[in-house]
């Protein structure tokens, strides 16, 4: 009987992450940066992406956001990716229908104060202008959404808690 030793499954190397891109403090940004995220965003779908790397910060986003480096000196504007086109189905439209109230950012939407409560507003509500309408939270932040303009809330375009995009319409007011 021979006793032969197994040898041992070979052990792969851990693979590390790639650093984040060197950013520059005194010009502003690094450009190179810039264009990396961007190329990111748009591999992986992303509608925003920020990284901070020894104190200094960039933020790219596509829906015309501004990039920010070292605190809050503005640079240049993040290259913005190809809208998806329009499905084949959809109705060629000219824009948000009148009276359509905008998200001003990025970040979920709740209809009421807080869960259990009655939400702000319904369908066939009237609103003064300055009236809160929703609230966005961004950041671990909430936002009040005031009505820009008195009226009749004639449709409400989101669902509670879901996430909405800036510029997308929460609501008509006619």
């Amino acid at each position: 009987m021979s006793t032969k030793k197994k040898k041992p499954a070979p052990v792969k190397a851990k693979t590390k992450a790639a650093p984040a891109p060197a950013l520059k403090s005194k010009s502003g940004i690094d450009t190179a940066a810039i264009h990396e995220l961007a190329a990111l965003l748009k591999a992986t779908g992303l509608t925003e992406i920020e990284i901070e790397h020894k104190g200094a910060r960039i933020r790219v986003s596509r829906g015309g956001g501004i990039a920010v480096a070292s605190g809050a000196a503005p640079a240049a504007p993040a290259p913005a990716a190809a809208a998806p086109a329009p499905a084949a189905t959809a109705p060629a439209s000219s824009g948000p229908p009148a009276g359509a109230v905008p998200s001003p950012m990025v970040g979920t939407v709740y209809l009421s104060p807080e869960p259990g409560k009655p939400p702000f507003i319904s369908v066939g509500k009237t609103v003064k202008e300055g009236d809160t309408l929703f609230i966005v939270e961004a950041m671990k932040t909430m936002n009040a959404i005031t009505a820009p303009r008195g009226g009749t809330v004639k449709e409400i375009s989101v669902n509670d808690a879901s996430p909405v995009e800036f510029g997308q319409t929460l609501c008509v007011i006619a």
